[in-house]
């Protein structure tokens, strides 16, 4: 089974978003925070939340990518537990156990979504208010094998 975590090739997460994800969270696409909003929501760091950020289980927080691996049942369970917390906690859900359906269809989600990827792809989403809601695009970026003197430092210990 697959899922998602977040990452960052650099620091940029932490200057676009209210709160940035912390590289190897388990994410989801977390669009249901925007169900209900409007353009007049759209404006700075919410704006970049609602166009492009994966929402990171363990701080809340936005990521811009997410890479695809895979995760064990026992982890993904556990998701679902803190996942349906946080619905009782921000979203006022009247108990854990109402909201445990949601959270487990929203993580169902993202597995169907990082299942027909490879490990490592790097998923990235779009969102835009039509009339109808929130509509959710997804890519997929293939990971490649990368040549160790791509990234490699050459130089002297002198």
């Amino acid at each position: 089974m697959n899922l998602a975590r977040t990452i960052r090739f650099d620091e940029s997460d932490d200057n676009v978003f209210h709160r940035a994800a912390q590289p190897g969270e388990w994410a989801i696409s977390g669009g249901f925070e925007f169900s209900n909003w409007t353009d007049d929501d759209l404006a700075g760091k919410s704006r970049q939340a609602f166009t492009n950020g994966w929402l990171g289980l363990d701080s809340f927080g936005r990521a811009s990518l997410v890479s695809v691996t895979r995760i064990e049942p026992a982890e993904f369970e556990a998701l679902v537990k803190r996942l349906a917390e946080h619905f009782v906690e921000i979203y006022g859900a009247p108990s854990v156990e109402a909201a445990l359906p949601v959270s487990r269809e929203e993580l169902n989600h993202m597995q169907d979504l990082c299942d027909d990827q490879s490990s490592n792809d790097v998923l990235v989403v779009y969102r835009e208010l039509t009339d109808s809601g929130v509509r959710e695009q997804f890519r997929s970026i293939r990971a490649t094998e990368a040549d160790l003197m791509q990234v490699a430092v050459h130089g002297s210990i002198e």
